[in-house]
C-alpha cells in the first residue's frame, strides 16, 4: 500500500483518487476550492443549481458510463433529442443533419456535398496519427474549399483562439466533429445527455466513495510545492502542512507546473512552459424566454464577437431558460479585464441580435466566472510536445486537459485518465 497525493479535485483528480483507494492505497486528495468539481463545479443561479461551465454527455463517452455503474448510478443518466443551429448574417438556421444543410442557404450545391463529405469521413474516422502533423484549417480547406472555410470556420476559430487561430491542430478538430457526430439516434437525429441533478450528482457520489473507502479530502488546501529526495517524491506541502507522499499524482494546470514541481529537470519544465492556454469567460444567463430552440448554436456574425452559445435548458430541464455565453481569449486580452456587468450587458445584446424577441426584462439571474486556464492550444505536432505523463521524478505523475489530446476536454477524457495515472502507482 502506497501513501498516494492527488492534487486537484475536478473530475479528473476525483477519478484518480477513487481508484487509487479502490486499489487500497492511503489517499489524501489536495484542493485549493472550498468545493470539489473544478470546472464542473455548481453554482446556484438564483435557486438552480447547475455548472460553472456547461457540461454535456455524448453516446461515446464510456468511461463515464462504467463509473456511474460501479457507483450503482446508472439510472441517473438521461438521454434528450437536441439540435443545433447555426445563425449567420441574422438569421438563425437549423444545422447539423443532412437536411439542415441540403437547406442553408449560404453555400451552394458543390460547397455542401464537401463540406457534408466532410462530417460523414470524419465520423466515421478511427485513427488520427496522419493529421497531427496537420493544420486545421489547411484540412478543413483541403476538403471543402477555401470558400467554405471563410463562410462557416474562420469566425469560429477566431473568436475561440484569436492569434492562435491558424495553428491548431487538425487532429484536434476532428474529434470533436467525430464526438458530436457518433452521438445520434439516427443520421437525422441528435441525441446528448446529462446526469441528473447535474454534474454535481457525479462530484458528490465520487467525494462520498473517496471518503467511504478511508480516504482524506482536503478543501480549500492549495498545493504549494511537490517534494522530492533522490530522484523521488517524497511528500507535498499545502495549506502549509506537509503531506508524506510515495506517490503523487498532479491535475493542476500545467502553467502551474513550474511552481509546484521545481525540481522537475529543466528541459520538461521548459516542456510544460511551452503549452499556452488561454482563458474563458463564462456568463450563465437565466431568463423568462428561451432563445432559440437549439442546444448549441453556432454564431458567424460581424457584430457578435462569440463563436457561439448554449442554451443548456434544452438539455437538462431547470426552471425558466438557462443560457451560457462564452468568451474565449488570451488573458492579454483588453476584454478580459472588463467588469462583470460589462459582460452580462454584452451578452444580452448578443442574445437580442440573436433573437429580437428577447428582452432585457428577461433577465432574471446572471453569473460570470473566469478561468484563466480554460483551453490548450493544440498546435501541429501537439502530442510530442507533450513531456510523459510519468515524470522523471519517480512516484511522480503529471497530467491536467492537455493529455487528453487529440480529445478535447471533457467528464470521460477526465474519468479515463485520472483512473489510468491511479493505475499505474
Amino acid at each position: 500500500m502506497a501513501r498516494v497525493c492527488v492534487i486537484g479535485a475536478g473530475i479528473m483528480g476525483l477519478a484518480a483518487a477513487y481508484e487509487a483507494v479502490r486499489q487500497g492505497h492511503e489517499v489524501t486528495l489536495l484542493e485549493g476550492a472550498p468545493e470539489p468539481g473544478g470546472m464542473a463545479a455548481h453554482f446556484m443561479l438564483g435557486d438552480i443549481s447547475i455548472e460553472r461551465f456547461y457540461h454535456f454527455v455524448c453516446k461515446t463517452d464510456f468511461p463515464t458510463f462504467e463509473l456511474l455503474a460501479e457507483l450503482g448510478m446508472s439510472d441517473k443518466m438521461r438521454w434528450v433529442k437536441t439540435s443545433m443551429g447555426y445563425f449567420v448574417d441574422g438569421a438563425l438556421h437549423k444545422w447539423g443533419d443532412p437536411f439542415a444543410l441540403l437547406r442553408f442557404p449560404h453555400l451552394n450545391l458543390i460547397e455542401k456535398f464537401r463540406y457534408g463529405l466532410l462530417m460523414f469521413v470524419s465520423a466515421r474516422r478511427e485513427r488520427w496519427e496522419s493529421l497531427e502533423t496537420r493544420n486545421a484549417r489547411e484540412w478543413i480547406t483541403a476538403w471543402c474549399g477555401a470558400s467554405v472555410y471563410e463562410k462557416m470556420w474562420r469566425k469560429l476559430f477566431e473568436f475561440k483562439f484569436y492569434e492562435y487561430q491558424d495553428n491548431i491542430s487538425a487532429a484536434w478538430i476532428w474529434t470533436r466533429i467525430k464526438r458530436i457526430g457518433r452521438s445520434r439516434r439516427s443520421l437525422l437525429q441528435e441525441e446528448l445527455g446529462y446526469i441528473e441533478g447535474g454534474s454535481e450528482t457525479l462530484v458528490h457520489a465520487l467525494a462520498a466513495a473517496i471518503v467511504q473507502r478511508g480516504g482524506t479530502i482536503r478543501l480549500a488546501t492549495p498545493a504549494e510545492r511537490i517534494e522530492s529526495s533522490d530522484g523521488r517524491v517524497t511528500r507535498v506541502r499545502a495549506g502549509g502542512t506537509l503531506f508524506p507522499a510515495d506517490a503523487v499524482i498532479c491535475t493542476a494546470p500545467t502553467p502551474l507546473v513550474g511552481a509546484l514541481a521545481p525540481d522537475l529537470p529543466a528541459a520538461a519544465l521548459d516542456a510544460y512552459r511551452a503549452i499556452v492556454n488561454i482563458g474563458v469567460v463564462c456568463v450563465v444567463l437565466r431568463l423568462a424566454r428561451g432563445v432559440t430552440p437549439h442546444f448549441w448554436v453556432n454564431i458567424n456574425a460581424p457584430d457578435i464577437d462569440i463563436p457561439g452559445i448554449i442554451e443548456f435548458s434544452n438539455l437538462r430541464q431547470v426552471r425558466d431558460h438557462v443560457v451560457y455565453v462564452p468568451y474565449y481569449m488570451p488573458v492579454t486580452h483588453p476584454k478580459w479585464a472588463w467588469d462583470v456587468e460589462a459582460f452580462i450587458d454584452d451578452a444580452l445584446q448578443c442574445l437580442m441580435r440573436v433573437n429580437p424577441a428577447v428582452r432585457r426584462s428577461d433577465l432574471i439571474a446572471a453569473h460570470v466566472a473566469r478561468l484563466k486556464h480554460a483551453q490548450p492550444i493544440c498546435p501541429p505536432g501537439f502530442a510530442a510536445m507533450l513531456p510523459p505523463v510519468q515524470t522523471a521524478i519517480a512516484g511522480l505523475q503529471i497530467a491536467d486537459t492537455c493529455f487528453y489530446y487529440p480529445e478535447d476536454r471533457g467528464v470521460a477524457e477526465s474519468i479515463r485518465l485520472g483512473r489510468a495515472m491511479a493505475a499505474r502507482v
